[in-house]
């Protein structure tokens, strides 16, 4: 099985569309009612409820989302007990490092196999959080901090699992960035802010994908529970997205089930027979309508009954090494070159690698002679391939970073540990560490040092407590930066830290963040140039945690946490202040180098297209992430300097070139209007740049685009100033304003324009009957 581009686009899915009309009222009518109150919860850990009579049976949903987590003994969330062998892929915060909508969708191909083959229903995932702040505990299980990369690549994953007939379950929904207080917590966020960051990606992939379910999350919105919020699980995700599946808590999420049925949930899990005495409560006491009920009951027969037809088919053939080379794949595309002086790739020692010397840990006995080349760190041995929590992974094989590069060299390249996970600097590992790169320094080699947190740092659960690097890996650097120049970083984290003055020195620096089970292959393949290394940075690496827009907010207190920083999350905040930051949003190298060109954009009724020349002017075939930014001229409303609103990739040989379209939807273009309590197209003129982060963007071209603004309704509590911003108003008040003496001063028009109209009352002649008049006036003008 390889990755392709086939069907990665795809933003319509037919068959998920024609399956996921809702029941009618005959077909639930047939249920009874003590039976519409059990389906409305689980059976058990991971099983919906059976209904004999009604011929469904129970079927089983599983954690993901970077691979099958079915546990085969009694279960447990956090996945304490064991679970069957299956692929582990690259968590999200790999994955989104590819910026591939095809490589998402490959991994969701793959994992929706092997869920088939083991009659699994629904792979809980993608997780679509935004990533405020770094600190987030499980940020390893989310894409991004920018919604529109976040719902690319969510929804190629969503059609990759679905197309296969089996279900996902798009979560947390929503506003769930933290696991400080995560059961409690409310999350206070403005209007404006929570549609166009914290909703927009949920809204991509409901509406283009329309997952079988959706998730919601532990924490309040507003106040209100999530899995108890009307808003959220019924205006906003049904009401106004049309969303056609079925609304799933979270494990425990759920205080009441007749509050939260009420609101739009569907589903409650795990078993909790107290929540089906809460529904019962409920449509007694007449605070559950039956009809809510008859949704609810509706919507999981629904599921099962899709479910089953799915799962009924032929049987799904399980292609272990094909889904491995999925995982490679996607490995070597996740991992960001961050910076090179020319020491990568490294060349395959000549002749073999050779044991400097007595080499820490008995690995280079094997070796005769001097070696090229040296590898320390314990991540090299036993890497930090996933995160911690739900989503954890058993996988049938698992290859290291040492292993592979002695495989790939042909050589035993000595290693030394250095450190260990989780534990202060050990003066014996690390002297061994020291001793082995000043020999391989003395015999003109390189460095491999592997760097990162552990699992006891990031998990679901917990939030991290700052950013750094353990302090005994800093100090293990710094001593071996002592006495040898020659080091590649290459670091193993599930979101960014801040890198210490001694990584950034580094001649080469590596971000392979979390890579799944062949993550040690791909590492081998980007060192020595068997792989170019094409990954892009899909959250902003800051120069201090203090810099993060998010900083004074997170995790707030007393179970409530103030989103303060707005609209401004991640880049959105570091570009509108200028703040430097050690590697900006969207940031990564190759071994060859690309240039832009020939850029064009056109405005449609659709949206916008881009098209750019991308030429290889390297050495090395390579593939190019090309992203485009949008940003609008003299908007009336505030917003980030740039925003990302469409990507595109190529693969090119040495010197060829290629002709790049990047679509952007006309949606993608909105902004939540909060005085029309909509989405709206603002009219005027658009920067399109274009380039490879968020800080290297080489062309730029404006166009004009013609909104969709409503017609606005002036009153009298509209300013002087916003009511001449109008053009049909200035005919009208224009020569009201030139009879009065006291507007000719420039400063008075400036304060005469911060007032609003109903306040002119006694002003120049000006009663409220006038001012009225005048409104009327300038509304019948629009």
């Amino acid at each position: 099985m390889t990755i392709s581009s086939e069907n990665s686009e795809n933003s319509e899915n037919s068959e998920n569309s024609e399956n996921s009309v809702n029941p009618t009222a005959s077909e639930r009518s047939r249920l009874t009612a003590d039976e519409k109150i059990a389906l409305t919860g689980g059976r058990d850990f991971w099983h919906l409820h059976e209904v004999p009579s009604q011929e469904l049976p129970s079927i089983m949903v599983t954690d993901g989302p970077h691979g099958l987590r079915k546990q085969s003994s009694e279960g447990d969330h956090l996945g304490l007990n064991d679970t069957e062998p299956a692929t582990c892929f690259p968590p999200a915060v790999g994955l989104a490092a590819t910026w591939s909508r095809e490589t998402a969708a490959a991994v969701g191909r793959a994992i929706a196999e092997e869920a088939r083959s083991q009659q699994v229903s629904v792979v809980l995932g993608p997780g679509i959080n935004i990533k405020r702040s770094p600190l987030c505990g499980r940020n390893f299980e989310y894409f991004s901090e920018d919604p529109h990369l976040t719902g690319e690549l969510a929804t190629a994953y969503v059609d990759g699992v679905q197309e296969q007939g089996v279900g996902t379950s798009l979560k947390h929904f929503a506003v769930n960035n933290q696991e400080t207080d995560r059961l409690r917590v409310s999350a206070e966020v403005d209007e404006r802010t929570l549609h166009e960051i914290y909703l927009r990606s949920f809204r991509t992939v409901v509406t283009r994908a329309q997952p079988w379910t959706v998730m919601c999350s532990y924490n309040a919105v507003g106040g209100t529970l999530a899995s108890e919020n009307p808003f959220l699980l019924t205006e906003v995700l049904r009401d106004q997205w049309g969303f056609e599946g079925l609304v799933v808590s979270d494990w425990g999420a759920v205080a009441d089930r007749g509050r939260a049925v009420a609101a739009g949930l569907d589903l409650q899990m795990p078993a909790d027979p107290a929540g089906e005495e809460d529904l019962r409560a409920g449509r007694e006491n007449g605070t559950v309508d039956q009809a809510a009920v008859d949704r609810a009951a509706g919507l999981v027969e629904q599921l099962i009954r899709r479910s089953v037809e799915n799962l009924s088919e032929a049987e799904t053939e399980i292609d272990v090494e094909g889904y491995h080379q999925v995982a490679l794949e996607a490995a070597r595309r996740a991992i960001v070159l961050l910076q090179n002086d020319g020491i990568l790739p490294l060349d395959v020692p000549a002749g073999g690698g050779k044991d400097p010397g007595a080499g820490g840990s008995g690995t280079g006995d094997a070796c005769t002679g001097p070696t090229p080349l040296a590898v320390i760190g314990d991540f090299a041995a036993t890497p930090r391939y996933q995160g911690a929590g739900s989503s954890h992974v058993n996988p049938p094989r698992l290859t290291t970073a040492l292993d592979s590069i002695r495989s790939l060299t042909g050589t035993e390249v000595p290693f030394a540990r250095g450190f260990e996970p989780g534990k202060d600097a050990d003066a014996g590992l690390q002297g061994e560490a020291v001793d082995l790169a000043r020999r391989t320094a003395e015999a003109g080699g390189t460095v491999l040092l592997f760097l990162g947190l552990g699992e006891d740092v990031e998990s679901e659960g917990y939030d991290r407590e700052d950013m750094e690097l353990p302090a005994a890996q800093v100090e293990l650097l710094e001593a071996i930066r002592q006495v040898t120049g020659r080091v590649v970083v290459l670091l193993s984290n599930g979101s960014a830290v801040r890198l210490p003055a001694a990584v950034t020195a580094a001649p080469g620096v590596l971000e392979t963040w979390l890579l799944g089970q062949a993550g040690g292959e791909a590492v081998a393949d980007v060192l020595f140039g068997r792989a170019n290394p094409s990954g892009h940075l899909a959250e902003t690496i800051p120069l201090r945690l203090e810099d993060t827009p998010s900083y004074l907010h997170f995790p707030g207190d007393h179970s409530r946490v103030r989103y303060g920083e707005g609209l401004f999350v991640g880049y959105r905040g570091f570009d509108a202040l200028g703040t430097e930051v050690a590697y900006p949003f969207g940031h990564g190298l190759s071994y060859t180098t690309f240039e832009l060109g020939d850029l064009a954009v056109t405005s449609g009724a659709d949206g916008l297209d881009v098209t750019v020349t991308v030429t290889n002017t390297g050495e090395r075939a390579g593939r190019a992430v090309v992203q485009a930014y949008v940003s609008v001229e003299g908007s009336t409303v505030t917003r980030a300097l740039r925003e990302l609103k469409g990507f595109g990739d190529v693969t090119l040989e040495p010197g060829a070139s290629e002709q790049l379209s990047i679509r952007i939807p006309r949606e993608d273009l909105q902004f939540w209007s909060v005085v029309d309590g909509t989405w709206v197209v603002e009219t005027g003129t658009y920067a399109v740049e274009v380039g490879f982060s968020s800080r290297d963007l080489p062309l730029r071209a404006e166009v004009e685009v013609l909104g969709d603004e409503p017609t606005p309704v002036v009153d009298t509590t509209w300013t002087v100033g916003e009511v001449m911003a109008l053009p049909a108003a200035q005919a009208v008040l224009a020569p009201l304003f030139a009879q009065m003496p006291i507007a000719e001063d420039p400063e008075m028009q400036k304060m005469i324009a911060q007032m609003p109209l109903n306040r002119l009352s006694g002003l120049g002649g000006l009663d409220r009957a006038m001012i009225q008049q005048l409104v009327d006036a300038v509304n019948a003008a629009m």
